[in-house]
Parts: structure tokens; C-alpha cells; sequence
């Protein structure tokens, strides 16, 4: 039996006229918010207990919601549940239905409280669950980074600056970086956890409210560390929005530089890395084809992502204390960027382990543009009390010279590097070697095999 008579909304009392089919269809919200149900309902069932506890509401009311609130919920799961525009959001669309389960009982439900901090309530349980559950998969991109890092210690590589071959490094040690900035990423959503660890349910419209409430009762009831300090920056901060967005954009970031980087190195210029086909697209006309489109989506996806965090940024810019309507874009904003960083991550999951060096391809790039010159620069400091500043330049004479003749540094013999240099002798040779130089960095965070059998012991314990 529907006990809510009219079937009206719920400030039908006060505004006569029907709400403009115009604002009825940009103003609803509930194809957007209806995924924080389960939000909702525990938030109102936390809610109803402590009205209870503090005598504002009786045993047989709060019986009757909580019941109401748990047939509803399943209703929802087995997609029973009718949702209706006219109703605007999840939280008066359940209070409609509680009111032709209960009757006018479910009127008590919404006793001091507001749409204003239920949502933010609701929305912060969300996002606690939405950056536990990104952590997780970050998890597992750093596992799956772990295990080629594993496999690729000793292959060596050049490493660039300005996508120039500047020094030799392992392979492993490039992936590691990309380790190091997902474990950043990690933290960041961590740090965000803090601020979502305050309770705003209470508060109300903005003021709080002359009930006896108890907000620590809910605060520890929906896993909260305290209550918020201010009503009226409770329902007007959008803070946590932010940080979240912020975090999201920069891991989107890095798995854009990774993305860009792998595009790069699977090119025909470079073609030191191979795409397995499970992970490639092809031409519509160019049979030979085999494109990284996996990639590209990765790498165009951060300009989305980006955009999500500007326009919650431009929402907020000039907005006054307290709410407003403008803060309804907050959660499509947020769970379009949520699903849409997961989706970024499962699929760089996928390349990564889809893809595969070619390791003599690495070798023999890293064998061009005189990569171990820092090497023999630091070889005359450290062996014939020169300067840095002078070894320098002794080292340019060196490649010059190389450069000349057509030659690579190791292909130069004793007797060349002694035209140069009368100080040299044979054992300056075996700092040509590409995994010489590369085992030499042995400084903490340098690019030596034991520094990074060690990293990936350590990151594998953490």
C-alpha cells in the first residue's frame, strides 16, 4: 500500500507547482548517484540506531525503518527497485520507497539531518572503498613490474636524456623507476584517507541541529576516526574531491609517460621493445601494420582524467559557503575518473605483460652515441688526480676523435687513447664495457646489479 498519499515530493507542502520537466531532467541526479545505495542505507541505518539511543525516536520507529531500509536494499540488488527523476537522487527515492513499505513512520528517518550531509556521508564511504580498491590494483601493476624486472637485471640499455643515449643502464632499473612512482601514487591515495576519516553526518543543512544527537556514535558506526569540526565547512568542502582527483590525474600521469615511453620503444626507430599482438591493433589499408593503439588510449585517457580534475576545480572557484546546486556534478565527476584510472590500470596490466625486449637491439643502441664517456671521465679522476672539470674535456677530445675516425669508444686501441691522453694505459679499456659501466654504479639508487636485486627484494617485502 503506498502511504506516502499524493505521491509527492517531499517539499510539496511548500512549493505548489510541478517542477519543470526541463529542470526535472538536468536536475535529477539518481542515474549518477544511484550506485551509493549501499552507502545510503548504512548511513541511514547508523543514522535511525543513534536517534534511537539518544531517545529521539522509539524501539518499534526504528525497528520498522531499519527493516524498511534492508527490503529496499535487496530490492536494489535484485534490481527490483524502480527508480523514479521526479525524485531527483538516491536518497529521496529511498525515502519514497521506505514510505510505502512503513507508512508515515519513514517521515521520522530524516529527523536531524539533511540531504546536505547524508551526501557527503555517502560519498566519502564511497571513495574510501574506491581508493582502497585502486591500491589494490596498483598492487598488482607493481607485482607485474616486479617479475620482468626480475627476468631483465643484466640486459643492458641506453639510458636517455632528451631521448638521447646518455648512459648505459639495466633494463630492470628502467622499470623500476616506474615502480617508484606507482608506490608514490600508492601513498598519495593513502594520504587521502586521512581526510576522508571525518564524519559530516549531523551537521544538517549547515548549522547542525538542536536534537541531542550523539555524532560519535555514528562516527565509530560507519568507520569513521571523528566527527567533522565546522558544520558549515562540512557541507560546503569539496576538498577530498579534489585530493582524489589530484591523485588519480598523477597516476594517470605516469602510466601516460610509461605508456609514451613503450610507444616509443616499440617504434621502427627504436624497436627495442616487441608488442605482442594480444595487445595491438591493425590498418585499415596498410596490411603490414601492427599499431599500439592500447597505448595511445593510455596516453590520450590523462587528457580526460585532467579534464575531470579542472572542472571540479572551476566549480568550486568562486563558490560560496555553503551548498549549492553546482556541487551535483561532484560524483559523476568522480566516478568517471575512478572507472576510468581502473580501467587504465587493467589494461597497462596487460601490456606489461604482453610485451618483450629485444635485448640485442638494446645492446646494439647502446653501443652508438660514445654512452660510456662519463665513464672514462670519471676513470681520469679517480686514477690520474685530474678534476672533473678537466677530465671533461679530456673525454670530448677522446669522442671527437672517435667521431673522426667513425669508431666506437671500445673499438678504440691503446695507442689512439695514448694521443690523447699519455697517461692511459690498457686497464682504461675494460671501462668501455657496456656492463662494466653499467655495475659500476653501485651509489644507493645507482643502476648496478646487486643495487637493484636489492630494490626488488625490498619492494617484493613491501
Amino acid at each position: 500500500m503506498d502511504k506516502n498519499k499524493n505521491n509527492q515530493t517531499i517539499w510539496s507542502a511548500r512549493i505548489k507547482k510541478s517542477t519543470s520537466t526541463v529542470f526535472q531532467k538536468v536536475g535529477s541526479s539518481i542515474d549518477i548517484d544511484k550506485k551509493l545505495y549501499r552507502e545510503d542505507i548504512a548511513g541511514s541505518i547508523a543514522h535511525v540506531e543513534m536517534l534511537f539511543r539518544q531517545k529521539i525516536i522509539t524501539f518499534k520507529i526504528k525497528n520498522k525503518i531499519i527493516y524498511g531500509l534492508n527490503k529496499i536494499e535487496k530490492e536494489i540488488i535484485k534490481k527490483k527497485f524502480e527508480y523514479n527523476k521526479k525524485y531527483e537522487d538516491i536518497h529521496i527515492n529511498i525515502e519514497n520507497r521506505l514510505f510505502q513499505l512503513i507508512g508515515e513512520e519513514a517521515g521520522y528517518i530524516h529527523t536531524a539531518r539533511s540531504r546536505n550531509d547524508q551526501v557527503i556521508t555517502d560519498f566519502k564511504i564511497w571513495l574510501r572503498s574506491a581508493t582502497t580498491k585502486i591500491n589494490k590494483n596498483l598492487d598488482n601493476t607493481i607485482k607485474i613490474i616486479l617479475k620482468v624486472a626480475e627476468k631483465n637485471v643484466t640486459t643492458v640499455m641506453p639510458g636517455f636524456t632528451h631521448l638521447k643515449n646518455a648512459q648505459a643502464v639495466s633494463f630492470a632499473h628502467y622499470l623500476l623507476a616506474y615502480v617508484e612512482m606507482f608506490k608514490r601514487d600508492k601513498q598519495r591515495f593513502i594520504n587521502n584517507l586521512e581526510s576522508l576519516s571525518e564524519n559530516p553526518l549531523g551537521v544538517a543543512a549547515l548549522t547542525g541541529t538542536s536534537f541531542n544527537i550523539d555524532r560519535n556514535f555514528t562516527t565509530k558506526k560507519l568507520g569513521f576516526k571523528k566527527p567533522t569540526n565546522n558544520s558549515i565547512d562540512t557541507v560546503a568542502d569539496r576538498d577530498f574531491v579534489l585530493d582524489f582527483l589530484y591523485s588519480v590525474s598523477v597516476c594517470s600521469l605516469h602510466i601516460s609517460r610509461m605508456a609514451e615511453e613503450f610507444i616509443i620503444w616499440n617504434s621502427d626507430g627504436f624497436a627495442i621493445i616487441s608488442l605482442s599482438d594480444k595487445i595491438v591493433t591493425g590498418s585499415s589499408i596498410m596490411p603490414q601494420k601492427k599499431n599500439p593503439d592500447l597505448l595511445e588510449f593510455l596516453r590520450g585517457k590523462s587528457g580526460v582524467i585532467f579534464g575531470n580534475l579542472f572542472s571540479m576545480l572551476t566549480i568550486l572557484k568562486g563558490l560560496p559557503l555553503s551548498y549549492f546546486k553546482d556541487l551535483q556534478d561532484d560524483k559523476e565527476i568522480v566516478f568517471k575518473s575512478n572507472e576510468t584510472l581502473n580501467n587504465c590500470i587493467g589494461i597497462l596490466n596487460e601490456v606489461i605483460k604482453n610485451f618483450r625486449p629485444n635485448k640485442q637491439k638494446m645492446l646494439d643502441l647502446a653501443n652508438t652515441g660514445y654512452i660510456t664517456a662519463t665513464d672514462l671521465a670519471d676513470y681520469l679522476v679517480k686514477n690520474h688526480e685530474m678534476s672533473f672539470r678537466k677530465a671533461y674535456q679530456v673525454t670530448a677530445s677522446v669522442v671527437n676523435y672517435a667521431e673522426k675516425k667513425k669508431k666506437k669508444l671500445h673499438q678504440l686501441d691503446i695507442s689512439e687513447l695514448n694521443k690523447i691522453e699519455s697517461k692511459l694505459t690498457k686497464d682504461v679499456l675494460k671501462i668501455f664495457d657496456l656492463k662494466n659501466s653499467v655495475n659500476s654504479k653501485k651509489s644507493f639508487g645507482g643502476t648496478s646489479f646487486d643495487n637493484i636485486k636489492k630494490m626488488i627484494t625490498k619492494y617484493k617485502r613491501t
